[in-house]
């Protein structure tokens, strides 16, 4: 059988080396719309966090098969169509992840000082399309909307020490922006309470221990948590306690002194719903932001913070809105829903469409750590496996697979990228980064990749 699977990411590996492991005779070729593989593990995964990467060498094996292929510099739904990866294998699984974010929908969205977490994370980290994102970092106080892992990672981004991120992936543009920043207060704001912060107690205690910057949380929003925390989960139990810790405890003369010393600060808020940016008087820069205050109702996740007409607004000249990610359709050809963001499945079975499958974020909603994707990946994995052994699918007649796409390509002018040039690519920036005292300088541009390997 040859099966074909569409994104590089985590989700794509996952289902990739699945079905490889388990399955001996399948072939499996990756597409992936930019030159360099790996998805998020590369453009989403904080520089400070490296051995969250480690996942690479395990992705790195699995390409390195021989029965497994990578075409980088391919974007599906242009270059070739689904249609046409349908004509070519016996299956073909979407695995392409979230490539826009959420929008508020509020007034003044678009003023400039507003970014999406999603673009900005992308610009810090080498994101191609977001290279030349050129954020205001020129004023005191910047505003996190939003309570999860990612707002959590741009804070501690915004507010660390220059000695630790130089010593990191970042991208040397973003590096040079960050020392020049005048940001010095990071507010992380949300609609609901402590109980329904996203993001992990590692995440909250990585923070805390932030050398520079003095954690700053209300007493008054953790009074009586310890109640309703008692029956929680663990990890949310845990995660609670410590912002409660964090909250109340009175800070030894040691803590006293070192915090009087650190020059940056951040907090969380809650209960604050986005109304609208509030402009400069020239109406073209955001000021601030004009927060509704919530009530909530209900209990645990399914709590719904509701407006209680009062409003409050908070200064700030930069705001960063982390309220999720978003896939988009890729195909006319593929079933969409528009509501929730993903393609419609069951198991990863593409509802309507035999022999076309999705994993991951397309295929669940943009949520979950790599981990999660990885159990998504080889649950649709299984799908694929079963129907070929079922019958389901036809692998009686032959299907040429790279052989048919290739000369598609070819006639449309795309050259695709091979995964020995990716790691020509690799150690170009490995290379660099070692001159900088760096585990690598990432090439932002996809030109001077392809430059790179003579394409």
């Amino acid at each position: 059988p040859r099966v074909c699977v569409v994104g590089s990411g985590p989700a794509g590996f996952y289902t990739a080396q699945h079905i490889l492991k388990h399955h001996g005779g399948a072939q499996v070729d990756i597409y992936e719309k930019l030159p360099v593989p790996f998805g998020l593990v590369r453009f989403g995964v904080a520089p400070d966090h490296p051995e969250v990467k480690n996942v690479i060498n395990a992705f790195t094996q699995t390409a390195r098969s021989e029965r497994c292929a990578y075409y980088g510099n391919v974007t599906v739904g242009r270059d070739v169509t689904v249609a046409e990866l349908r004509q070519a294998y016996h299956a073909v699984v979407l695995s392409y992840g979230a490539e826009d974010n959420r929008v508020l929908g509020i007034p003044g969205e678009n003023l400039s000082g507003v970014y999406s977490a999603r673009e900005f994370v992308g610009w810090y980290n080498g994101l191609p399309e977001n290279r030349d994102l050129k954020p205001d970092l020129s004023c005191e106080t910047a505003l996190i909307l939003g309570h999860g892992n990612v707002a959590l990672d741009i804070a501690r981004i915004l507010l660390s020490p220059l000695s630790l991120l130089r010593k990191t992936d970042i991208t040397d543009g973003s590096l040079a922006a960050l020392a020049c920043s005048k940001v010095k207060r990071v507010w992380l704001v949300g609609r609901r309470g402590p109980l329904q912060v996203a993001f992990t107690i590692k995440e909250l205690r990585e923070m805390i221990n932030l050398p520079g910057a003095r954690p700053v949380l209300n007493p008054a929003d953790f009074t009586g948590l310890e109640n309703a925390v008692k029956d929680a989960p663990r990890p949310r139990k845990r995660l609670t306690e410590l912002m409660i810790r964090t909250a109340l405890e009175k800070p030894g003369e040691k803590t006293l002194e070192a915090q009087a010393a650190a020059p940056r600060e951040w907090g969380l808020k809650f209960q604050r719903s986005p109304q609208e940016v509030l402009p400069t008087a020239d109406g073209r820069r955001a000021r601030g932001i004009r927060m509704a205050l919530t009530r909530l109702e209900g209990s645990g996740d399914s709590t719904k913070a509701v407006p209680t007409g009062d409003v409050e607004d908070l200064e700030c000249g930069l705001v960063l809105s982390s309220i999720g990610y978003r896939s988009l359709p890729l195909d006319p050809a593929v079933p969409f829903d528009t509501q929730r963001g993903i393609i419609p499945n069951s198991s990863g079975r593409v509802e309507g469409v035999p022999g076309l499958y999705c994993s991951g974020w397309v295929k669940r909603g943009p949520t979950g750590v790599i981990i999660t994707t990885m159990n998504d990946s080889f649950d649709t994995a299984q799908s694929v496996l079963e129907d070929l052994q079922v019958g389901a699918l036809d692998v009686s007649t032959s299907r040429e697979g790279f052989g048919a796409v290739e000369s598609i390509l070819r006639s449309r002018g795309v050259r695709p990228v091979s995964f020995s040039d990716w790691e020509k690519i690799d150690a170009a920036e490995v290379a660099r980064g070692k001159a900088a005292g760096k585990p690598r300088e990432k090439i932002v541009d996809p030109q001077e990749m392809l430059r790179l390997i003579g394409h």
